[in-house]
């Protein structure tokens, strides 16, 4: 991976229904800066105090690293990038969560006008009451991953391809341990776009690393067509 490309950490919260099911925390960020006006899930880029161990730093053991590892590769950026995305999560809610688990990882394509590479992780959300950041966070809604998906379809709700593609894997999940189960190995999402809106990534036969089959999302229209085979 580009060791140069800045990095950053989002948490996706889940919390059961009581009716069944199980919802997700979305929050709209301002209508400026990045992913305007935009639905996403809170997190940020990696600050220089997310490199120190936190005492309350709480990761899946399956990812965790020990306090005295050192060498920066993969592993330990996914524990830096937890540690930022606790941290926002902390900042822009106000709720510090815990036993994240590692979904996903998206590197922006080449067009996009600022790239950070960005991990994804699950965590059951805690039970406190959010307190919003004022300048960073316009409002939030909890919605099960089908709700977000046709309000999106409906234009009701602006979403960006990670989220949209986060929330469709999430969609198939029965409850937040069946979600936390599924994600067992983190996936890499480098994304590539090609003609007519289409992203693509990594299997797909028009990805830069080849394939033969289709993983690609087409966004020029509503509503968004993932393909996956």
């Amino acid at each position: 991976m580009d060791a140069m490309m800045p990095v950053g950490g989002t948490v996706v919260l889940l919390r059961d229904r009581q009716a069944g099911g199980f919802e997700t925390l979305l929050i709209r960020r301002p209508d400026h800066g990045s992913f305007a006006g935009g639905w996403v899930f809170p997190g940020g880029i990696v600050e220089d105090g997310d490199f120190a161990f936190h005492p309350d730093f709480a990761f899946h053991p399956d990812f965790a690293l020990g306090e005295a590892e050192t060498a920066l590769d993969d592993s330990d950026e996914q524990s830096i990038a937890a540690r930022a995305a606790i941290r926002e999560c902390e900042e822009e809610v106000g709720v510090r969560p815990a036993d994240l688990v590692t979904l996903s990882c998206w590197i922006p394509p080449v067009e996009a006008p600022k790239r950070v590479r960005t991990w994804f992780f699950l965590a059951p959300a805690p039970d406190a009451e959010l307190v919003l950041a004022v300048d960073e966070v316009m409002e939030v809604r909890w919605l099960t991953p089908s709700e977000a998906l046709t309000l999106h379809e409906g234009g009701e709700l602006k979403l960006f391809p990670p989220t949209w593609v986060t929330l469709q894997a999430l969609a198939d999940a029965e409850n937040v341990a069946g979600a936390l189960a599924a994600a067992s190995v983190p996936e890499l999402y480098a994304t590539h776009i090609i003609a007519g809106g289409v992203l693509v990534w990594g299997g797909d036969a028009e990805h830069p690393e080849g394939g033969e089959g289709h993983h690609r999302l087409a966004t020029a229209a509503l509503p968004w067509n993932y393909q996956r085979d």
